[in-house]
Parts: C-alpha cells; sequence; structure tokens
C-alpha cells in the first residue's frame, strides 16, 4: 500500500489551497480544488445573504455563460457586479435549496428528463456549508454522473470543511460581508450589525441557541448577544430607545457594557448596574434621554437555571409540553433612564423540551397586532430554532407592508440538558435536532 504523502489527500489540498490563496480567493480555491478531485465541471460556494431570504453565489471574472450553465433546477439570480466581483443572488422557495438548509442533508438535482443523454447534462449536488447549527450557505457542484452514497458522505464533510474555509477568511476582507448585503445599509444599520455575534446561532449538547434581528427602515436600536463559558450561558436582548444613529449609539453603549463587565467575570447583576450606569452617564453628559429596554439571562449549564434581568422590556414566553405562557419577572427601569436604578434577577428552572422565547415589543407592533404570538411559538415549536426565527420575523414583515417602524427581534433558546455530553453530528450539524 502506498503510504500518502502530507497535502496527498483532498482534506490536505482544501486546507493548502485555502492557505496558498488571498482571503478573497481562498473559497474559490477550495471549490477549484474539490472540483478536480470530483471530477465536477463546476463548484461553487453559495453564502447566505443577510436578509435571510436568499443564497448569493460569489465569483470573481466568470462570464455570463459561466453563472447561467450552472443554476439550481431553473432558478434565475439577480447579477450584482462590483470591480469584476460577481454576485447571483438566487431567491428560493420550497424545494432543494430550502430543504439541504432545512434539514441539513445533502440534496441532489437530477438532469432534466427531456434530454437526459445531453453530454451537457449535469447532477447538481447541493451540501450543507455549516459550522455548530450556523447556515453559512451551501457547496454547489455540478458532476457527470449520479454519486453514489460514500461520495455523498464525502461531499458533506467536505462541505463542512469548507464552513471553517469561509470563518477563516472573512475575518479579513469585506468581500464576503457585500456578496451577502443584497440592500444598502445605513449608518446605523451599520454600527447596529456590528454589535451582534457572528454567529447568529449555536448548538451545544445541552442547548439550541438562535437569533434574528429584522430591521426597520430607520433602525430602531435593537441588539442581541450571547457568549458560552465553560459552565454558563450568557444572553441578552436589548432595544435602545428612537431609532437612526442616536438609537444605535444607545445600543452601543450598552452592548459594550454588558460585554466588558462579563469579561471582567462581573455577575448578571453587575452587568445590568455597569450598563444601567453607562447609558446614564451618557445621556447626562449629553442632555439628552437616552435608555434601553432589555432582557439580560445566565443560564446554568450544569442546573438548567436560568436567571434573568428584565430591564423594562417585553416578557419573554416559555413553551413547555406544547404550552405557551409569559415568563412573570419582576420588571425594572430601562436600563439608563435613572442613575441609581437597582435590579433584581429571578431564577427559572428550565426543565428538558424547554423552549424560552424572547422577542423585543417590533414583534408586536400595530401591523402584526394580529398574530397571535404565543400560538405561532407553539406551531413553529418542530422547528429548529434557526428557521423558527426566520418563520417568525417573516410573518411580522408580511404584516407591515409599507414596512417596519421599529426593528423585529427575537431570540430562541432550546434547553436539551445533560451538559457535558458531546453532540452526535453530521457534517456540523446535529441531525436529531433539524427541522423536519
Amino acid at each position: 500500500m502506498r503510504t500518502p504523502v502530507e497535502g496527498d489527500q483532498p482534506l490536505g489540498r482544501m486546507l493548502d489551497a485555502a492557505e496558498n490563496a488571498s482571503p478573497l480567493d481562498a473559497v474559490n480555491a477550495v471549490t477549484e480544488a474539490l472540483a478536480r478531485d470530483l471530477g465536477a465541471s463546476a463548484a461553487f460556494f453559495l453564502i447566505a445573504d443577510l436578509s435571510g431570504r436568499a443564497l448569493v453565489r460569489m465569483s470573481h471574472g466568470a462570464s455570463d455563460d459561466d453563472l447561467a450553465s450552472h443554476g439550481l433546477g431553473g432558478v434565475e439570480g439577480v447579477v450584482r457586479l462590483d470591480d469584476g466581483e460577481q454576485a447571483v443572488v438566487v431567491q428560493f422557495e420550497d424545494g432543494p435549496v430550502s430543504a439541504a438548509l432545512r434539514t441539513q442533508t445533502v440534496q441532489i438535482i437530477a438532469p432534466t428528463e427531456e434530454d437526459p443523454d445531453d453530454r451537457a447534462a449535469r447532477w447538481v449536488v447541493l451540501a450543507p456549508v455549516t459550522e455548530r447549527g450556523e447556515a453559512l450557505g451551501l457547496l454547489q457542484l455540478s458532476l457527470p454522473a449520479a454519486p453514489d452514497a460514500p461520495t455523498l458522505t464525502h461531499i458533506a464533510r467536505l462541505g463542512h470543511v469548507l464552513a471553517f474555509v469561509v470563518i477563516a477568511n472573512r475575518r479579513h476582507t469585506d468581500l464576503f460581508e457585500w456578496a451577502q448585503r443584497s440592500t444598502v445599509f445605513s449608518l446605523p444599520a451599520e454600527i447596529q450589525r456590528r454589535l451582534l455575534p457572528t454567529a447568529f446561532t449555536c448548538e451545544a449538547g445541552a442547548f439550541t441557541l438562535s437569533a434574528w434581528l429584522e430591521p426597520a427602515a430607520s433602525v430602531g436600536g435593537d441588539t442581541f448577544d450571547y457568549c458560552l463559558a465553560r459552565n454558563a450561558l450568557h444572553l441578552s436582548l436589548t432595544d435602545a430607545m428612537g431609532h437612526g444613529v442616536a438609537s444605535a449609539l444607545t445600543a452601543t453603549l450598552c452592548v459594550g457594557s454588558l460585554r466588558n463587565t462579563r469579561r471582567q467575570t462581573g455577575s448578571l447583576l453587575a452587568q445590568a448596574q455597569e450598563a444601567n450606569s453607562a447609558v446614564f452617564e451618557h445621556a447626562d453628559a449629553s442632555g439628552a434621554e437616552h435608555f434601553a429596554t432589555g432582557l439580560l439571562g445566565r443560564l446554568d449549564l450544569g442546573t438548567g437555571v436560568l436567571a434573568m434581568v428584565n430591564a423594562g422590556h417585553v416578557a419573554p414566553y416559555l413553551c413547555r409540553d406544547g404550552t405557551v405562557v409569559d415568563v412573570r419577572l419582576p420588571v425594572d427601569f430601562p436600563l439608563g433612564m435613572f442613575g441609581e436604578t437597582t435590579y433584581r434577577s429571578t431564577d427559572i428552572a428550565l426543565e428538558p423540551g424547554d423552549r424560552l422565547v424572547m422577542v423585543t415589543d417590533g414583534m408586536l407592533e400595530r401591523a402584526a397586532g394580529k398574530l397571535d404570538l404565543r400560538s405561532l411559538v407553539t406551531d413553529t415549536r418542530a422547528l429548529h430554532p434557526r428557521e423558527a426565527t426566520r418563520m417568525l420575523t417573516d410573518l411580522v414583515v408580511q404584516r407591515s407592508p409599507g414596512g417596519l417602524t421599529d426593528d423585529a427581534t427575537l431570540m430562541i433558546l432550546d434547553w436539551h440538558g445533560g451538559h457535558g455530553v458531546s453532540r452526535e453530528t453530521t457534517a456540523g450539524a446535529e441531525q436529531q435536532r433539524t427541522s423536519s
């Protein structure tokens, strides 16, 4: 048997290709290496659009024919161009693209029946590009023949590796962010975007968490954040008063203070107290009114006890055994409203199977007033939090034909229990927790 040498295997060639190329070209270099190894006529990475409702195929210097000849089952895309960079925005409804993302499984699109013997016919394979439940996009391959089961397993694992290539290289360039933006960001939206965690979804052994922010046209100051410690999960959902740059700056102070105190190992109450002081002192110095409502939490992963502070915010919902109830918490003043405010923490004992849903008041605005959010939380319980957050915000957007007047934000936490037990994953996702 020939002993493999370093770089001789597909994984080694992928990593070498990524590291040898510029950060702008790393993903293309990897997909080209994959195409050679698998005998594919083309390989593309389709990154998730920031809207959550489309994918974007990135390329540089490709012709229109190249972009059109490897479509997703006839789905047409909108092409955006900038200095040779090309982003084909592909909207998707129910179909193989949606199924690949929702179920986190490899999907196959067979050649059309009209001309099965055409030499140009290709079998299109779509593999999730996912890391810890965060669906970054899809790997699209065009193969000359139907792939067998071992090939599909191999492609699924390579899609998982591609997720790490994307995460590592997008730190060094705006290219990925540019491709993901199908709309122009305002300055407040740019500030708000920078306040959010880099991953909106996190799967761990004991929990699954996902959040989503649907901004209003004028941006309403919403933020969410989470951080995993060895034996605890910190989370927050805040809503700064007002709109535009003023609310974005208030949100910046609030989130920055919460993170700073947390990183100094401050308690949950210390985080609330310091954020209150930071926002109040800014308001006092500027002579303007600034404050933010918020829900702050610290989940003890060993016991499942969630300590929560409610700073003038909408109560969260708890879904347990098919029943949704409001979580009654003592309501303290919003962060920054008064300098001498003290905050109270309430313990909530979570049980395996519980789903906690936190929202901002934009999810309850008048245009969406006819939506029964409690019933919708029950109706979407079978969905992975990643899909449930999108569906719930989509329903609010659909009920707001004139556009949202306030940001609509929510965070969903599923508690599984069993902290310290390893996950059972396939290519970056835990299959037993995916949406059906």
